[in-house]
């Protein structure tokens, strides 16, 4: 860079160039043309990924699955001073998990890598020379210590910050000067009259941008870049046809233009997606800790019930849907759909959304198969030192449960909380816990007993219902929901939970048979 700062001077001048202005986009998706449809998702490493990022990504797999494209992952991490430990691999993890994963990424390697901005500096550098070449840059020798007192200044009279251009019209001279001075200045983009634009989304816009602010860096004196001359390179080396992003970056993307024409490279389609708000409309925060995926993950929600509810309260697809899968989001998909409203996310609505691709799961045996396994580890992880006996474990018994209590449930993990604890280990109760009827414990214990004997095991829960009834008919001034009371203490150590007749099924005749006798000779 300093070459050809040297090389700029011995011509005597900076030389200059004027924006002119692009022409219209036409109002297409521009999925049309026979050109490939490649799209990214380009977050900063500095957090693990949130809420807002898997909707950003979301929407960028569906467009491009949807138009048989390529669905990549960029990491922009020049901020060396902000990068989390572990970031990047979260990103990625979180994206594999969700079920999105990217067709070209940092760990998956790809035709147009590498995939981390911080190892692509010569192609920044090589677009601030051509820049600088054509006038469109120029190097910028103020000193941090300048830059804060203009910003405080402005602040103290109210107004936006802004850079004053004081290094856009050094002469010559001046510029040798500060060179010998300070070899490696930062480097500053021109700002022009601005483009008009046509966003997929909002339609068309324009932000007079060297108006209202002052030129911008592009690239900082460490040889690193800023976000807008770093995403303008990399989607044009990359091919990226489309640029799906939140809305907070709309203003800016005038400034990206002119970097695209500076540097006469035809730009991508932009279409800026609608933020994702809180359900009270504030802002989705890192802050809050409640809105990383891994969090999701850990508390048992299913990747489809996050797809789900985060493509449901915005906008693109059909509305007021629930238990959509992710080949069904990408056929209901209509880019043209999307409204410039916010979407807000209620997650109190969350364990619903995550009840019906639960119940989805179980419905398939090849998912029930392997949620069984996960319902397995979950129990000896909640129980392991406290299975007398480790039966409960037996695939048959566990696809039992999880059966009976699919439309109970909301998450796998439910099954493993206090109010199922029954299910895996024996309660520890005695007559005194009965009740006002617990005189009658060795009668409804006997007919029970009883009836569990002449079934052959054959009961249904239906049958069993009946069965139970007619016990209770049979003895003389008990109510049936106190014998129904009786039993569910007597089988769980609870006295509110799931029906009689369907604990019973759950547990099976032999389990339900050693609890009574447990009772008895209590």
């Amino acid at each position: 860079m300093a070459v050809l700062l040297r090389t700029l001077l011995q011509s005597g001048r900076f030389p200059r160039v004027l924006g002119r202005p692009l022409g219209p986009r036409e109002a297409t998706l521009g999925t049309d043309s026979g050109a490939a449809v490649r799209v990214r998702f380009a977050p900063s490493p500095t957090g693990f990924l949130h809420l807002g990022g898997l909707r950003t990504a979301l929407y960028n797999y569906i467009f491009a699955k949807k138009h048989g494209g390529s669905f990549i992952l960029r990491l922009e991490d020049t901020d060396q001073t902000r990068l989390v430990p572990g970031a990047a691999e979260n990103i990625e993890d979180m994206l594999e998990w969700a079920g999105i994963p990217p067709d070209e990424s940092p760990r998956r390697g790809g035709p147009v890598g590498p995939y981390l901005q911080s190892q692509r500096l010569e192609l920044y550098a090589q677009a601030a020379e051509a820049l600088l070449k054509t006038g469109a840059a120029y190097p910028c020798f103020c000193s941090s210590q300048r830059l804060e007192l203009l910003k405080k200044e402005a602040l103290r009279s109210h107004q936006t910050p802004r850079y004053d251009n004081r290094c856009r019209n050094l002469s010559p001279g001046q510029v040798a000067q500060k060179l010998a001075k300070n070899p490696k200045p930062a480097i500053r983009f021109r700002l022009e009259e601005a483009p008009a634009f046509q966003d997929l989304v909002y339609g068309w816009n324009r932000h007079e941008v060297a108006s209202v602010e002052g030129d911008p860096v592009i690239l900082k004196s460490d040889g690193f870049p800023t976000y807008h001359l770093a995403c303008v390179v990399d989607d044009h080396h990359m091919g990226i046809s489309h640029v799906l992003r939140g809305s907070e970056w709309l203003v800016s993307t005038s400034k990206h233009l002119l970097l695209y024409q500076a540097l006469g490279w035809p730009p991508p389609h932009f279409a800026h997606l609608p933020l994702l708000l809180n359900k009270d409309g504030s802002k989705l925060s890192k802050r809050q800790g409640d809105i990383f995926l891994e969090k999701f993950a850990a508390a048992g929600f299913l990747p489809d019930a996050l797809l789900d509810i985060i493509t449901n309260c915005g906008s693109g697809f059909p509305e007021n849907q629930m238990g959509r899968t992710l080949p069904e989001l990408i056929a209901q998909f209509d880019l043209t759909r999307i409204t410039c409203h916010s979407a807000l996310l209620d997650l109190e609505k969350l364990p619903e959304f995550n009840r019906l691709h639960l119940r989805r799961l179980v419905s398939n045996a090849t998912q029930r198969h392997q949620l069984v396994e996960k319902l397995q580890v979950l129990v000896e992880e909640a129980f392991g030192s406290q299975l007398s006996d480790r039966a409960v474990l037996d695939p048959a018994y566990v696809e039992r449960t999880m059966l009976l209590r699919q439309d109970h449930i909301c998450r796998l993990q439910d099954l493993v909380s206090p109010a199922y604890s029954y299910l895996w280990t024996r309660p520890a109760v005695d007559r005194a816990q009965l009740g006002t009827i617990s005189e009658k414990v060795d009668e409804i214990a006997e007919r029970v007993l009883g009836l569990l004997e002449g079934s052959g095991g054959n009961l249904t829960q239906d049958v069993l219902n009946a069965e139970l009834k007619k016990l209770s008919e049979g003895l003389a001034g008990t109510k049936h929901s106190n014998v129904m009371k009786l039993l569910r203490m007597a089988l769980s150590g609870q006295p509110q939970g799931p029906p009689v007749a369907e604990m019973m099924m759950s547990l099976g005749p032999k389990e339900v048979w050693e609890r009574i006798q447990k009772v008895l000779s209590s």
